[in-house]
């Protein structure tokens, strides 16, 4: 097996569950132009390949494939190089096969099993491989901080569980991050004041807020998140310190 055809075939497993009754009716036989795929390729393996592909973008074969009604394989001309969606996956295919038999081949001290890149690696069902940050820093861009955060919250509720984004603590504070190294300073607050919400045990978050409170001239703000560090974390010194700094004795440590 080439090593193109291995690298697709592994980026096909996580589907390899899904019945291929019916699905492959009407399928031609026989394939015409492959590109990048052994021209003698079985059908059944390389229905099994599309079958990743699709898992791994969350689309349907037609989303590179031209003709069809967008449903079954009716009018599908699979040879068809019409679309821009096909041309491109080709081009993702070359350069996951280099990167995993070349790139990575080089790799010093390699796992074994070495670990290998996949299409799922960075689309994660996602059609255009992004990242939450990414996603709400466009929208804090375009439409403001409030419709950023209702966006999150909309996310969060409805994919969190499918795995397309990170929803962590840590992915949320760097988008904040962000927006302070760009003079963005009351969004980023908001959007940290977000993320307590979702993070109430985390002490980094109102040591963060508390900073870019003093930032704003807050300075009540800026005492009660810091004294709600220390809620969290009694002993955290930094906390501490910038009560001090701040004109307010910080808790005797028990």
């Amino acid at each position: 097996m080439s090593d193109r055809l291995t690298f697709a075939v592994i980026a096909a497993v996580g589907a390899a569950v899904v019945s291929a009754q019916g699905v492959t009716a009407q399928i031609p036989e026989k394939f015409q132009n492959l590109q990048v795929f052994p021209k003698d390729i079985a059908r059944d393996s390389l229905v099994q390949i599309m079958r990743g592909f699709s898992f791994a973008l969350g689309v349907r074969c037609q989303h590179c494939h031209a003709g069809g009604d967008g449903v079954s394989f009716a009018g599908v001309v699979f040879d068809s190089d019409e679309k821009a969606a096909k041309r491109k996956a080709r081009f993702m295919l070359r350069m996951v096969d280099s990167l995993n038999r070349i790139v990575l081949a080089a790799l010093p001290e390699r796992s074994d099993p070495p670990v290998v890149v996949q299409c799922v690696t960075c689309h994660r069902g996602l059609v255009r491989p992004t990242t939450l940050e990414a996603v709400l820093m466009k929208t804090i861009e375009q439409s403001g901080v409030d419709s950023a955060i209702k966006q999150y919250r909309g996310l969060r509720e409805r994919v969190a569980i499918n795995g397309y984004y990170d929803f962590t603590e840590w992915r949320i504070n760097e988008l904040a991050r962000s927006l302070v190294l760009g003079g963005k300073v009351p969004e980023a607050i908001a959007i940290l004041e977000m993320n307590g919400e979702f993070n109430p045990r985390s002490g980094s978050i109102p040591f963060e807020l508390g900073n870019l409170y003093l930032q704003q001239g807050n300075k009540d703000k800026a005492i009660a998140s810091f004294q709600r560090v220390l809620q969290i974390q009694p002993n955290n010194p930094q906390a501490r310190q910038r009560l001090t700094e701040l004109g307010v004795r910080p808790p005797l440590l028990r």
